[in-house]
């Protein structure tokens, strides 16, 4: 069976969970911290960076070369798309949510409201944290964007790009780092995936010493 090294905020085993359970893969979860910089998570990936994914025959790092493996060797549930065009604009978007979302958003929000509460008990930079508020404004004005013309991300069908979307947008959601308001297309999209039975289970978790806002679960927030 393969095991998953990961943690509950790690927004990049999030999208690998998500992607794993769309396609039917069974897999047992481990929670390794990387800044505890254990054994076995060094030894599988010598970055000790989470997810890391392996069966004891093969070992698997990074979660864009994880979702690239399982959607050419799993038929099911294809994420990249059908055509060149489509394939083309899927990877983009992952890599903008994967890269610049989470350099922007997420990543500060980590350092400030878990890493600053768990790891190093400081107190967090509150200007820090409104630069993320202002740059996740920008990021699901852009999501509106995008759905102005599809019903998911990067074309008529769920996909790469969601799934990116989706993990990296649901912790900085449990950090309370995003505004809804004024959002309908984004909270419309974000409502579907909160109501998909992969995602469900990840929005059921919790990471402790951290509570998300009432909504972070509720389909309806």
């Amino acid at each position: 069976m393969w095991r998953l090294y990961q943690f509950t905020l790690c927004p990049f085993s999030r999208a690998v969970r998500l992607a794993l359970a769309e396609k039917g893969v069974v897999f047992e979860l481990i929670d390794d911290f990387p800044w505890e910089r254990g054994e076995t998570l060094t030894r599988l990936n010598p970055a000790s960076q989470t997810p890391v994914l392996e069966n004891g025959q093969i070992v698997l790092a990074d979660s864009s070369a994880i979702l690239e493996y399982f959607d050419e060797t799993v038929e099911r549930a294809p994420l990249i798309g059908a055509s060149p065009v489509e394939r083309a604009e899927a990877r983009r978007l992952s890599a903008w949510f994967r890269e610049r979302f989470f350099s922007e958003v997420t990543a500060p929000l980590m350092r400030e409201r878990m890493w600053k509460r768990i790891v190093s008990r400081e107190m967090p930079d509150g200007r820090a944290i409104r630069e993320a508020a202002r740059a996740a404004e920008a990021h699901l004005q852009y999501v509106e964007s995008l759905l102005l013309e599809n019903r998911w991300l990067a074309g008529p069908t769920f996909g790469l790009a969601d799934v990116q979307a989706a993990a990296q947008i649901s912790v900085a959601d449990y950090l309370a780092g995003l505004d809804w308001a004024g959002h309908a297309q984004a909270r419309q999209w974000y409502q579907a995936l909160k109501s998909r039975p992969s995602f469900r289970v990840i929005l059921g978790e919790r990471m402790e010493g951290i509570r998300p806002p009432a909504h972070y679960d509720d389909p309806d927030f």
